[in-house]
């Protein structure tokens, strides 16, 4: 070790003057804190934009396929060409529109609907990993929750829906159990309401009149072909052989209703309100089985307090807006809520639902139309780069192209400039530290000038006087830089133990997210060194301009 390395430790540690070791000490200790500050906020604001990033790709696709125009038929063409596009793993057509969701007397608004290909929407999107159990609210996987939206969101028979260039009414599925008019305690009837046609009023209720007489012509039928099959039970019960079956024997001794002789039979209206009921309910399960289905988001089932097997009623908006431009009269359908699901993003858990293609294709009267076409890369970072070259495959002014981070622009440069901002403002701490390695060094040149007098006397060069204060400033920033490293790893895993809670209205998050990155502790490592090697610059340059006969005069 060479003596300038030696000099360099021994006026550290210096036993003359208590003075310098103490202001040696507090000046590591300030670039431990400075260090340790800027690197637990570049690992939270890193936490930030990744789980802000993991939550957004979870949700949307890595790149976007929209169409300027109206109406986006050829849509299977466009995903087998851009499926072939090196890179692209995945490729899924989607609808997505403003909708009204209800459920009893509560009503959501904003909602988004977005339809999805139940084949094809696992290789895309992170939706079968969000599906939640209700109860525990633990993710069900992958697998479990892909098998359920496949089974559970495409009806049997599905198709896109026709064209039919008319104005919509309700879906025929959208019927409404009321009392049949076969008398008090019958049975009841399923009474869907009527699609209004193009024709004129008196012609849709003419229509109407035919559809309800056939159907009570049908109802009669079916009553008759009843009470036959029950006659015919009772002459076959009648004609059987008499040591067939024993009959069961009277009642014998004394009998008392429960309740007493003083209780009273229920009224018939009474009887005949509670079958009603009965077949209410029965009738409202049969009808459940032909719903489509929905999926919803955790968030929002809360607010709507629905579980799974609810109904909810989905609505267009009331003036018939759609985010293709295209305007129509609104359209109520009934849905049930087949799962739940948790992105872990509030703004999603409230305003996001999720339904086959086909069901949000029947809102609006453009056949086998889509929104876009959304496709999934295999690295994230060459998403820019893939979206480039669809653009120039395409090469049609009539689509535009986006990328995940074209998407989601606002939200991801606020993150970084905020991080940017955070960074440069506790940087300012480890400043703060270099000023105190600057006093330190100057109260060790000036208690060292008659040392230093005599090295120069001796022959030491200026060059060497320099090296020895400039090792001494690195060896004050390298110790205090390892202590800052070593604190701040220790708070960031202290947050991700304690799992710091927030207000997911506010941060759209539950808890504080920590990303610890080898490279921001390195950078955040050099910097300081850096600083604090700058903050000896002036302190070596005086040490290294002292004349020998100056430093000897001075004592």
């Amino acid at each position: 070790m060479s003596y300038d390395w030696l000099l360099a430790l021994r006026y550290l540690r210096s036993k003359k003057s208590a003075s310098i070791s103490v202001g040696t000490l507090f000046a590591i200790l300030g670039v431990a804190l400075g260090v340790a500050a800027l690197a637990t906020v570049m690992s939270v604001t890193g936490g930030f934009q990744k789980q802000f990033r993991d939550k957004v790709l979870g949700v949307n696709a890595h790149v976007l396929i929209l169409k300027r125009t109206p109406e986006f038929h050829e849509y299977k063409r466009v995903m087998d060409e851009v499926s072939k596009v090196p890179g692209v793993v995945a490729v899924a057509p989607f609808v997505i529109n403003p909708m009204l969701v209800t459920a009893g007397d509560r009503t959501a608004t904003g909602v988004l609907m977005k339809g999805v290909d139940p084949q094809l929407m696992g290789q895309v999107l992170d939706l079968p990993k969000q599906i939640v159990d209700p109860v525990s609210g633990k993710a069900l996987g992958f697998a479990q929750g892909d098998a359920l939206l496949r089974a559970g969101l495409r009806r049997p028979g599905a198709h896109p829906p026709d064209r039919k260039g008319g104005t919509f009414g309700l879906h025929p599925l959208d019927a409404m159990p009321i009392p049949s008019s076969s008398g008090s305690g019958g049975p009841l009837g399923v009474l869907p309401i009527v699609p209004a046609g193009s024709g004129s009023t008196a012609a849709a209720g003419s229509a109407s009149g035919d559809w309800l007489h056939q159907h009570m012509e049908k109802r009669l039928e079916d009553l008759k072909a009843e009470n036959a099959t029950t006659a015919k039970e009772e002459a076959v019960a009648a004609a059987a052989p008499s040591g067939s079956a024993a009959p069961a024997p009277a009642p014998s001794g004394e009998i008392e209703p429960e309740g007493g002789y003083s209780s009273k039979l229920p009224d018939e209206a009474d009887e005949s309100q509670q079958l009603d009921e009965i077949a209410k309910k029965e009738a409202m399960k049969e009808a459940d089985k032909d719903l489509p289905g929905v999926v919803i988001g955790r968030t929002l089932a809360k607010n709507l307090a629905v579980g799974i097997g609810d109904r909810v009623r989905i609505t267009s908006p009331a003036i018939g807006f759609s985010f293709t431009g295209s305007t129509r009269a609104p359209t109520a359908r009934q849905f049930k809520v087949i799962a739940i699901f948790e992105a872990g993003f509030d703004q999603y858990d409230s305003k996001l639902v999720y339904t086959d293609i086909y069901e949000a294709q029947a809102f609006w009267d453009q056949g086998d139309s889509v929104t876009g076409v959304e496709m999934r890369v295999a690295d994230i970072d060459k998403a820019r780069k893939i979206r480039d070259q669809i653009e120039k495959q395409l090469a049609n002014g009539v689509y535009h192209v986006m990328d995940w981070e074209e998407l989601n622009h606002p939200l991801f440069t606020a993150l970084k400039i905020q991080q940017i901002g955070m960074s440069a403002v506790l940087a300012l701490i480890i400043v703060v530290a270099a000023f105190t390695v600057i006093a330190t060094l100057v109260m060790v040149v000036l208690d060292k000038r008659k040392e230093i007098a005599v090295l120069k006397a001796m022959g030491a060069r200026d060059g060497a006087i320099l090296r020895t204060f400039l090792y001494q400033g690195l060896i004050i920033g390298m110790i205090g830089t390892c202590i800052g490293l070593l604190l701040g790893f220790a708070v960031c895993k202290g947050l991700l133990v304690y799992g710091f809670p927030l207000d997911p209205k506010v941060y759209f998050i539950s808890r504080l997210p920590v990303e610890v990155r080898p490279q921001e502790f390195l950078v955040t490592g050099a910097i300081a060194i850096l600083i604090c090697l700058a903050a000896t610059i002036v302190p070596a340059l005086h040490a290294a301009n002292i004349r020998p006969a100056e430093g000897l005069r001075a004592q």
